[in-house]
């Protein structure tokens, strides 16, 4: 297929752009892993893309494809926990801390990261796990070495400086084979879209709305259970639970974020003990939240 025919897809205008089929989305996202095209290409088709509206035919072609190039590296007892990119702005990562609460437990934390800064500034996932000691049980990807691919991409993503398709379908690559998986969503329309894409990949996935697009539970929140083709929606507040944590509304530098995992708070200990007890939860290892709290 000739690119020009995916970018005419997506960049001539609201009357003439068409969705690409499964195959056309494939083909295209296939030249774009290779780099068989130009890196100006590459960006108007990604921009022209986020324009028009991705469909889930087109996201779950994607899918299909990154399947075909992640060098898989399975995790038993694994929960795969899927973070944007993009980083965290104003409140540190919870992973390290709640992993700590789980060491006894059989449950492996899989989470993957790449060097794409974030234009809105803030901490990635590969920045903490470069920098801080991890539990034996969470383990990092870098997708560096299990999608080179679409880590080579990373550069022009970062010229281009906006968010594309790619930040989509790029937070669960299943890369440990895990049957559970989180992920954090900013808002309730997200939910259909990800469980459309992702939950027949997981035995159970769970879409939490939580701190700045994280499945990270800092404060009241709601969330969501997919499973059997089926979606729950439920609410968690740390609050009944005895905690209360003021999240900060202001950034912070990475050297600030790696400092409050390194000596944390004890208000940060419940709140990454509370995350702990919902991972149990929805790995099906107990009954409720409450109990988990109790283990």
């Amino acid at each position: 297929m000739d690119f020009h025919t995916a970018i005419k897809a997506v960049g001539i205008g609201k009357k003439h752009n068409r969705e690409l089929s499964y195959e056309e989305m494939q083909e295209t996202m296939r030249m774009m892993l290779e780099q068989l095209v130009y890196p100006e290409q590459i960006s108007a088709f990604l921009l022209g893309w986020r324009v028009r509206e991705e469909s889930t035919e087109e996201f779950r072609a994607v899918l299909d494809l990154f399947d075909t190039y992640v060098r898989k590296q399975p995790v038993e007892n694994a929960i795969e926990l899927g973070y944007p990119y993009d980083g965290k702005v104003d409140n540190p990562y919870l992973f390290p801390l709640v992993a700590r609460f789980l060491v006894q437990s059989v449950l492996q934390l899989a989470v993957t990261g790449d060097a794409l800064q974030p234009s809105k500034g803030g901490t990635t996932v590969q920045e903490i796990c470069s920098r801080v000691v991890l539990p034996e049980n969470c383990h990092y990807f870098d997708r560096a070495r299990f999608f080179p691919e679409l880590s080579r991409l990373t550069e022009i993503r970062m010229r281009l400086g906006l968010r594309t398709g790619l930040n989509t379908v790029e937070k669960l690559h299943n890369i440990a084979r895990a049957d559970y998986a989180l992920i954090g969503a900013f808002h309730k329309p997200f939910v259909a879209k990800y469980a459309a894409l992702f939950a027949d990949r997981y035995k159970r996935l769970v879409v939490v709305q939580g701190n700045e697009g994280t499945p990270e539970i800092y404060s009241k929140c709601k969330y969501w259970i997919c499973e059997n083709g089926e979606i729950e929606e439920h609410h968690i507040n740390p609050a009944d639970f005895g905690i209360d944590y003021e999240k900060s509304w202001k950034p912070i530098s990475p050297e600030k974020s790696i400092s409050m995992l390194q000596n944390p708070s004890e208000g940060l200990l419940q709140l990454a003990k509370l995350n702990a007890a919902f991972y149990l939860f929805v790995t099906g290892r107990v009954g409720s939240v409450e109990e988990g709290m109790q283990c």
